[in-house]
């Protein structure tokens, strides 16, 4: 009995390999007749099926990637109305200046045809309405959308200069895409009863993930006038590109549930979510971005940037190497800093404030100043008048540009280049660069 099974056991594996050979000679022959009609295709790789060398930004990623960073970007189009501050809108006084400077900027990332677009948020001024996205952003900065990931700015959620905030619906309705009713019409909320506002508006409804991150259809603040619900942006993602670890998280705490409280129920949600977040990351490298800094190059640290801190200190622990921020309308660029505004060349976090992407510029400030009633004189959260002295490497706040991020495996270069001076500032240097390198903290603090 054992030799009959012996012999079907062998009849059958010869079968089936004549089978597995026979289906083998004509995979080979389908195989070839394939690759001998795609390699006659341009740009199609017979290897692995897909496109090898079409243009940015559909190719691969460069080796090592690029990050294109900036922020505080465009004007609002439009009539300025009663209230709105003077020479911000695409149409006002400055028009020609702000237009050409966030056109200026946009061709320059068209130059450096980055793999990542990181924005720092203040995309669309003055509150970032969606129909103000599609009127401004969108004729600039639209062309880099595909590859965009931002982080929303105080532009996009309060209210500001005059204009009624929408509290982030344009902005996530304009990267998320927007919901439709089942006759094809626009989904909206009225909203009314938000602290902030001072009034009503009325956005298209985003859907709840996409490219802003998450949006939440219900809990935020204020009564939806059309008996629906409130919804309210969290907005805090990551990804990787190359070695590095990337983090857009969300500062805009004013008039979430709980406000800017560590403890409320929308910031320590975001807080949770990014300790989970580091402990689970094992990269080589890890950059972090917001909008309001926690150290200011302007000397004037927002509620927000003080709040900051805390991103600051769990970044710190977890050997965070990079932090990106906007919100100053300028560049300036930190030596590595610890969360308590310490000085740490081994295990510091070095901050880049890049808000030159169209907006009116700030000045940088290295000295204390007593004009202004608005006039904070907090360079750092601890109130050293004496900080941006000791530790702004470098910075202007003279020109519009863009900074390339070379994302290296155990290290970055950065080059920040001017696009445009502003022409208010009649003397001085016709254009400005801020270049170097930095070594990250190392994979072996991520395990």
């Amino acid at each position: 009995m054992k030799a009959i099974r012996g012999v079907f056991r062998a009849a059958v594996l010869i079968g089936a390999a004549v089978s597995i050979m026979a289906f083998a000679a004509e995979a080979k022959a389908q195989n070839q007749n394939f690759n001998d009609q795609w390699s006659k295709l341009p740009g199609w790789s017979i290897l692995n099926w897909v496109p090898n060398d079409n243009p940015w930004p559909y190719n691969k990623l460069q080796s090592p990637p690029v990050l294109a960073v900036v922020g505080d970007v465009a004007c609002q189009p439009g009539e300025e109305e009663e209230g709105e501050k003077a020479g911000e809108n695409c149409s006002g006084d400055t028009a020609q200046n702000l237009l050409e400077s966030q056109a200026v900027t946009a061709q320059q990332i068209e130059n450096m045809k980055p793999d990542r677009v990181a924005l720092v948020g203040d995309e669309q001024y003055q509150v970032g309405q969606y129909s103000d996205f599609e009127s401004s952003y969108e004729t600039t900065y639209g062309a880099f959308k595909l590859i965009t990931r931002p982080a929303p700015g105080n532009h996009e959620f309060y209210t500001e200069h005059g204009a009624i905030g929408v509290a982030g619906y344009g902005y996530f309705s304009y990267f998320n895409g927007v919901q439709h009713n089942p006759n094809g019409s626009s989904m909206t909320a009225t909203i009314s009863g938000n602290p902030d506002t001072g009034g009503t508006f009325t956005q298209p409804v985003p859907f709840s993930d996409g490219q802003a991150g998450h949006f939440d259809q219900t809990g935020g603040l204020g009564t939806n006038s059309d008996g629906g619900p409130v919804g309210v942006g969290d907005g805090w993602y990551s990804y990787n590109l190359g070695s590095w670890h990337l983090i857009s998280l969300n500062i805009e705490c004013e008039t979430q549930p709980g406000n800017c409280s560590t403890t409320g129920a929308w910031f320590a949600a975001e807080l949770a979510w990014l300790k989970k977040d580091l402990e689970e990351n094992h990269s080589a490298c890890t950059l972090a971005y917001w909008h309001q800094p926690t150290y200011s190059p302007t000397n004037g640290i927002s509620e927000e940037g003080i709040t900051a801190d805390a991103f600051w200190q769990l970044l710190y622990q977890y050997h965070a190497d990079v932090v990106l921020n906007g919100h100053d309308h300028l560049y300036g660029r930190y030596r590595p800093l610890d969360p308590n505004s310490n000085y740490d060349p081994k295990n510091g976090i070095r901050e880049f404030v890049v808000g030159t992407g169209g907006e009116t510029l700030d000045p940088i400030v290295t000295t204390p100043v007593t004009s202004g009633s608005g006039e904070t004189n907090m360079e750092d959260p601890t109130g050293n008048t004496s900080f941006n002295e000791e530790n702004l490497e470098a910075g202007s706040g003279e020109f519009w540009g863009v900074m390339a991020l070379t994302l290296n495996p155990d290290g970055y270069a950065w080059d920040y280049e001017s696009a445009l001076k502003d022409p208010a500032q009649t003397t001085g240097p016709a254009t400005f660069s801020d270049k170097g390198v930095g070594t990250c903290h190392g994979p072996g603090d991520r395990w």
